[in-house]
């Protein structure tokens, strides 16, 4: 309540970049403050539940709820993220150098349609600096996932150089990767979600990510594929085909898309990638035809237009095992993370399943 009657109308006065930065700003200065992170998680975290927790790629999830790239790109909000109760946190988009992104004005609200349009552009401070910030953490509370990307200036024959980069850099530091592909404001990038293209760049990833466990140790870590909504029925089966081939860890559904279909508000015409409710009934859609595809073997993660705890069981049923969150998290606030991990908690019982794990696919006939 707090946020929607207080933090929200603030926020939403001033422009959406500086909203961000202040909310990013505000959840790193509390990590800093005695006793904070504490009450942060007294007042949103979320209650341990058994039936909520999963185990997948080697990592303990206390809860499927994640936060999806682009809110924490740079990894500085990491503990005053976890303590409102995220299950894990996916940072970046991170590529091998820094870069400003796209020009400014480049993130746009859109209340009437509960979404949001960003045009970014990858702005990030580059791998050396998150790898610098996740290295001074030395443990997390939850898993880290590293999403990272090429650089704009990088040929899209040359990109393959960019991701191993950012392995070598953060293979040490982050629990999984994701392969970004699939944003809309790096020019060309989508392409090399097709063909060739994308069996170069994934056999490329694999033997990076074998070379950094060579040479650090330890457990195998997982590479995931992020993907666009956009893709048509006949792309998603040639993606699922490369992709298990590849022998990626895991796949998510989905990205922002570039539709814009029934929408009302004055910034509907903006360039970008569309995120929010528009985008609910398409996602859940890819998340369904993916797991029928693969056959349910490669674990999947619901992204986009999650609001509600129905939204998020319905991805389970799909076939996902992990939900991300984003423009919810703007709309709703800190509060959705309880409703969301309580609602699924009441949707299992009812069905009479004793663990998310159970209940994934379970749509499927």
């Amino acid at each position: 309540m707090l946020y929607r009657w207080a933090v929200k109308p603030l926020l939403f006065r001033m422009d959406p970049e500086k909203a961000h930065h202040l909310t990013i700003g505000g959840l790193t200065t509390a990590a800093a403050v005695p006793g904070m992170l504490p009450l942060m998680k007294a007042m949103y975290g979320v209650k341990t539940a058994p039936e909520l927790a999963t185990e997948l790629w080697g990592c303990s999830f206390p809860n499927p709820i994640g936060l999806a790239a682009g809110l924490d790109k740079n990894g500085a909000a990491i503990p005053g993220l976890a303590s409102i109760g995220f299950g894990f946190l996916e940072v970046g988009t991170v590529t091998p150098r820094p870069q400003p992104g796209n020009p400014q004005p480049r993130l746009y609200r859109l209340p009437e349609d509960s979404a949001l349009i960003n045009r970014m552009g990858f702005n990030n401070e580059g791998a050396d600096a998150l790898k610098a910030r996740l290295k001074a953490l030395e443990t997390y509370p939850v898993p880290v996932w590293a999403n990272i990307g090429k650089n704009k200036d990088t040929p899209n024959e040359q990109a393959e150089e960019d991701y191993r980069a950012c392995i070598q850099k953060l293979y040490p530091e982050a629990d999984l990767f994701v392969i970004n592909i699939s944003s809309p404001n790096t020019p060309g990038l989508r392409t090399l979600q097709h063909g060739e293209e994308l069996r170069r760049l994934l056999d490329a990833v694999r033997e990076e990510m074998a070379i950094a466990r060579q040479l650090h140790g330890g457990r195998e870590k997982a590479f995931l594929l992020k993907i666009a909504p956009d893709l048509t029925d006949g792309e998603l089966e040639q993606v699922a085909e490369t992709a298990t081939r590849a022998g990626v860890s895991g796949m998510i559904a989905t990205n922002t898309t570039l539709a814009r279909q029934g929408l009302v508000n004055r910034n509907a015409g903006e360039a970008g990638g569309l995120s929010g409710e528009p985008l609910t009934k398409r996602s859940l859609e890819v998340i369904h035809r993916l797991y029928a595809l693969t056959g349910g073997k490669i674990p999947l993660v619901g992204s986009g237009g999650i609001f509600t705890a129905d939204d998020a069981y319905a991805r389970i049923r799909a076939g996902a095992s992990l939900i991300e969150i984003y423009t919810a998290l703007i709309y709703e606030g800190p509060e959705l993370l309880r409703k969301l991990n309580e609602g699924l908690a009441a949707r299992l019982k009812a069905d009479g399943f004793r663990s998310i794990r159970e209940a994934v696919g379970s749509g499927h006939s």
